[in-house]
């Protein structure tokens, strides 16, 4: 097992939730060194900025945490969520593939659409019903087409202490009023983002050493915390463990209309990440615990 040192790694969207973790963590990774870049510093909606950038620096691999992740207003701004989540990805892997590096993608669970009820596996078929669904499946097939080196990700309900997200809209809501209604009927599991950082910075460390080979880095993934939950049990277990009081209402996706469709069940079976990097991973509700202990922190 060698050890590696200056493995130079390139983050995008680094401001977004996972680009955040993986900064948080980067300083137990001293052999790695870290550019963390955002659209100040590199515009992925312009194919020549992605060109100029790449021609300028060398990188060893590239984490792509860049999204269009407003699930609703795609539905009505479907132009721009194709440029960043289609033409930026297939862009940054053509710089990839120029360059010889593997670069790392973040999908989404949302791909998976149907009446399956047994966690998907990554072979199951995907059947997207959102614009957001079928534009994150569009830059999965686009980056793979133009990088075969190209590692997808999919993960789901990814929440952090940074950014927008359901545990911190929970949060203000239960402080705010007495009582919530949360839809039951849609199942899942919440992946904590620093989790998916540390993973995503494990795998890399392990290609790195010699424990995975690099011939890896390649086709689809799923990683989430473990277990099974709805948007309302996940409510419930926030306001218990954050010692708020407010009344949560269970009700159903018919009772609350959004101008996306969401699946029904969308849990992720992890088997093989686990066997081909040996990724760990916890309960979700021990990553709400941590998440609320940093938010307080």
């Amino acid at each position: 097992m060698h050890q590696y040192t200056n493995t130079h790694i390139l983050i995008t969207g680094a401001s977004g939730q996972v680009g955040s973790e993986i900064r948080e963590l980067s300083r137990a990774y001293p052999g790695f060194q870290f550019t963390f870049t955002d659209v100040g510093e590199l515009d992925l909606t312009k194919e020549q900025a992605i060109r100029d950038y790449f021609a300028a620096h060398a990188f060893d691999y590239c984490i792509n945490c860049a999204a269009y992740t407003a699930v609703d207003r795609a539905e009505s701004e479907p132009d721009a969520a194709r440029l960043v989540n289609v033409d930026a990805v297939r862009w940054l892997a053509e710089a990839c593939a120029r360059q010889g590096i593997p670069l790392i993608h973040y999908s989404t669970d949302y791909v998976y659409h149907n009446q399956q009820n047994t966690p998907f596996r990554e072979e199951d078929p995907t059947t997207p019903q959102s614009v957001y669904a079928r534009t994150k499946l569009a830059g999965e097939q686009a980056a793979r087409e133009a990088h075969p080196q190209t590692l997808i990700l999919r993960t789901s309900w990814v929440y952090s202490s940074f950014g927008h997200n359901f545990v911190k809209t929970m949060l203000r809501l239960g402080r705010e009023r007495e009582e919530l209604k949360v839809v039951f009927d849609q199942v899942g599991t919440p992946t904590y983002a620093r989790g998916l950082a540390r993973a995503t910075l494990e795998i890399i460390r392990k290609v790195e050493t010699g424990e995975v080979g690099g011939d890896k880095l390649q086709g689809v993934y799923h990683y989430s915390d473990e277990g099974v939950c709805s948007w309302y049990d996940f409510a419930l277990a926030i306001f218990e463990l954050a010692g708020i009081e407010c009344k949560v209402t269970p009700i159903e996706t018919k009772d609350f209309p959004t101008a996306a469709a969401r699946p029904p069940y969308s849990v992720l079976n992890k088997g093989k990440i686990k066997a081909v990097f040996g990724v760990e991973t916890g309960h979700w509700r021990a990553g709400l615990r941590e998440m609320l202990a940093r938010l307080n922190g």
